[in-house]
């Protein structure tokens, strides 16, 4: 079967491949491919900022919130270097599918792509998931936009239309997503997921059930807590059975045989009905990852209105941090060899556990203002901090909220914690970098300081 052929001409499927590869990234991060712009007056152009990724040129407007420090992050690929944890994670779940699930030619059944440009417009990472206008997981305190039309990608999911609308009906995506997000040991603006989607024609799905010719996958139906309009009720309870088993195995074959894994409903935009998968790891329930059964709204408008399918996603760091032991998301981000040396394995099912380097002594300061009546975002203190302290941040927490009796004016205090991950910092270092940060508050911010 020429499963491109079904939606649309060979020339055409070959021009949508290509597009999503001429997108992709050159690994190791070349600094030339990430920089800002200005047009240069004499040719007749207006000074406007622009910001260049992969060649391409992006205006800035009210939108743009993309850090120098984020923009350094992107084109780092940490999933493809070799003997790097998250590499590690990406080669064994890839192995896992290729070698448990084939076609019946004996190929392997899911395509996989690791280096799609994490470049992509607000339509793919929202609208194409039919995530509503209104929704607040568009909001720019949360996302790293480049203007109002192009971001950062806050997930892989950005790109599930265009592969289905490209023919393909299993696939897995790795990449570096970006989000705005508070400072702390597992929280950094730069992770890496994992998606995956299998679709299903009604042969397939019920190929080997007892009078399977005989059941459908569509009807007009009514919308339910187990089941979409559109949806059979047998379909989805295959479809659930096939999508919980799949990714039960994926855990076994992670952490072994005999992991405890619980099941929770709950709501994502882009599936109905919605699952996390917790697991049970040093008597603790831990979720690890979402999923669900595609909504079907999602399938017709990549060409796909024959099937129907499952999609899942999740945390590469996560993962990697439980099944290694590392402490701290920065960590990954390390040039440290002590780091690296440990998982320079010879198969990459060789088990490792992570020996943490010496601890070096944290230093502490508080930082207290007061914040203006409008407009003040605390991810824009923590992206400006991040910006200033780079990865010399451990933590920054909110320690207390004072109301004004008489102005009502609020005061926030936050407690900033500095640590070196491979050497002592010295009182001065941070003195330096927490002044710069006492500044840059008051003069970006638009907060009265209280230092």
């Amino acid at each position: 079967m020429k499963i491109p052929c079904r939606f649309l001409s060979f020339p055409q499927f070959q021009k949508i491949l290509q597009s999503l590869h001429l997108q992709s990234r050159c690994g190791g991060g070349n600094v030339k491919q990430v920089r800002y712009k200005t047009s240069s007056p004499a040719a007749g152009a207006t000074h406007t900022d622009a910001i260049e990724l992969f060649g391409k040129f992006y205006s800035r407007d009210d939108y743009t919130n993309v850090t120098p420090k984020i923009l350094s992050k992107v084109g780092k690929s940490l999933q493809n270097q070799r003997n790097h944890p998250l590499w590690l994670i990406k080669e064994r779940i890839k192995d896992h599918f290729y070698t448990h699930y084939l076609s019946r030619h004996r190929n392997p059944l899911f395509s996989v792509y690791d280096n799609l440009s994490p470049v992509v417009s607000t339509e793919q990472n929202f609208d194409s998931l039919l995530v509503p206008p209104d929704h607040a997981s568009r909001r720019k305190g949360d996302n790293f936009y480049l203007n109002r039309t192009n971001m950062l990608r806050a997930h892989t999911s950005a790109h599930q239309r265009d592969l289905i609308r490209a023919g393909l009906n299993a696939f897995l995506v790795f990449g570096d997503v970006y989000r705005r997000d508070e400072i702390d040991k597992s929280h950094y603006p730069v992770f890496h997921q994992m998606e995956g989607v299998r679709l299903f024609t009604n042969h397939e799905l019920f190929a080997n059930v007892q009078n399977g010719e005989e059941l459908n996958i569509f009807e007009k139906g009514s919308r339910t807590t187990y089941k979409q309009e559109s949806h059979t009720l047998e379909a989805v309870k295959l479809l659930e059975f096939d999508l919980k088993q799949t990714l039960n195995k994926v855990m076994a074959h992670l952490f072994g045989k005999g992991l405890e894994i619980r099941w929770v409903d709950c709501y994502f935009p882009f599936t109905h009905p919605s699952f996390e998968m917790e697991i049970k790891f040093q008597e603790e329930w831990l979720e690890v990852l979402g999923c669900g059964i595609m909504e079907q709204h999602l399938v017709n408008s990549a060409g796909a209105q024959d099937r129907i399918g499952y999609a899942f996603g999740l945390g590469l760091e996560r993962l990697a941090m439980i099944l290694y032991g590392i402490p701290d998301i920065r960590l990954f981000w390390s040039e440290d060899e002590r780091f690296f040396k440990q998982f320079q394995v010879t198969h990459i099912d060789q088990e490792v556990t992570f020996q943490p380097l010496s601890k070096y002594p944290p230093l502490i300061n508080d930082i207290s203002f007061w914040i203006p009546r409008e407009g003040y975002e605390e991810n824009d203190f923590f992206d400006l901090v991040r910006n200033i302290g780079g990865d010399l941040v451990e933590k920054v927490s909110l320690i207390d909220q004072f109301t004004h009796p008489k102005t009502e004016k609020i005061s926030h205090c936050y407690r900033i914690t500095y640590r070196h991950m491979e050497r002592t910092l010295t009182q001065e270092e941070v003195c330096n970098i927490h002044r710069a940060i006492e500044k840059g508050t008051v003069e970006k911010l638009g907060v009265e300081g209280r230092f």
